[in-house]
């Protein structure tokens, strides 16, 4: 079957070479939310997920999944809005605010939406997304467009009867917002809103992820990286959420900066580290900087692993490690585990190899090899 699809893929993935990354990712945006509206469209896609992902019950973070992949945040986290009332209006008409929740999740199985801020968020204007499908590398400055987390939730939990057994939220701070009372509240209230969405409903969010590092907005990511701050906010997340912690890392940190937020994640209960977020580098053109992703990210993402495990070794910590960053391929996949990761997360894969491309990697690792 996955032989089949390869074949399948190859002119779509021609035909991506040749557009625009903005016009690709809005193309797609349509087709998700299509996929959506079509009851039959999600059932092929359980039955094409059944047929084409190996069962590999997976324990990770306090977290069983059907298999150790997960589709990172950034693809289905939804629209973005200029204030709450105007996200929540579009939940109240029927609104599908949140691509992606049902044709998406049929497909690939677990899935962490968002990033989800406390407010709503417009996002970057202009050029956010560029491309280079050759070298197998992505840069974005989306700016963490997204619906808020009320209205996240809200959506979500109209649709709870359809969402994966297996699925997560992303938490991101407020950009711009550095008093650390509001940060705190505001994680606070982020989590509440799912938590209070979801009350008496079967499903849920599996777990939460606390983004300590987002390099797509104008704040610096590192400067929510220290252990002081990584303290006062997984400690308040942990806290309020009923269900696993755990927190996502950027690739830049020295020894000294993983062996500091090792010891606060697993003093304040985080159950697993998310390693790592994009990389923040100069745009191709143009000024500023965006989150590069893929291939050009692997070797700092793998580099980052591997010192994370010696750190939480040294420590004596009950933390696993979900890596993510250029994982394309099943030796890629491979590596990462060789390093100490339980559990993967990818993103560029499904852009360079279509929507099977965990299922394609999964294969290929267990078979030891690379993609033809």
């Amino acid at each position: 079957m996955l032989g089949l699809y390869e074949l399948a893929w190859r002119p779509a993935a021609a035909m991506i070479r040749r557009t625009d990354p903005g016009v690709a990712h809005a193309r797609t945006v349509s087709l998700m939310r299509r996929g959506d509206g079509l009851g039959t469209a999600a059932t092929v896609a359980r039955l094409v997920n059944h047929a084409a992902f190996p069962d590999r019950p997976t324990q990770v973070g306090g977290v069983e999944l059907p298999y150790p992949l997960i589709l990172a945040a950034g693809l289905v986290k939804g629209d973005g809005f200029a204030d709450e009332d105007e996200a929540l209006a579009a939940v109240r008409s029927g609104r599908d605010i949140v691509p992606g929740w049902r044709s998406v999740t049929a497909l690939v199985g677990p899935v962490e939406f968002g990033s989800y801020t406390r407010h709503p968020r417009l996002g970057n204007s202009g050029r956010v997304l560029w491309r280079d499908s050759d070298a197998g590398w992505m840069q974005n400055r989306v700016g963490l467009r997204n619906p808020g987390a009320r209205a996240a939730a809200a959506h979500l939990a109209r649709h709870a009867a359809d969402l994966p057994p297996a699925w997560g939220v992303n938490l991101a701070l407020s950009p711009g917002v550095t008093d650390l009372e509001q940060r705190r509240r505001e994680i606070s209230e982020a989590a509440v809103f799912f938590e209070t969405a979801f009350d008496g409903l079967e499903a849920g969010p599996s777990w939460l992820t606390l983004n300590l590092s987002c390099p797509n907005t104008e704040d610096d990511p590192r400067g929510t990286q220290s252990a002081e701050l990584a303290r006062e906010l997984c400690g308040t997340l942990v806290h309020q959420a009923s269900v696993p912690v755990w927190a996502k890392i950027g690739p830049d940190l020295s020894d000294e900066q993983l062996a500091a937020l090792v010891e606060v994640l697993a003093e304040t209960g985080v159950g697993a580290v998310v390693a790592t977020n994009t990389w923040a580098q100069p745009v191709p053109e143009g000024e500023g900087t965006a989150g590069v992703s893929g291939s050009r990210l692997r070797p700092m993402a793998l580099d980052t692993v591997s010192r994370l495990v010696t750190a939480v070794r040294r420590a004596g910590a009950a933390l696993d490690i979900i890596a993510g960053g250029g994982i394309l391929d099943g030796s890629d996949l491979n590596a990462f585990k060789a390093a100490g990761a339980r559990a993967a997360m990818l993103y560029s894969a499904l852009v360079f190899r279509g929507p099977l491309a965990a299922a394609l990697i999964l294969r290929e690792a267990e078979a030891g090899g690379r993609h033809a």
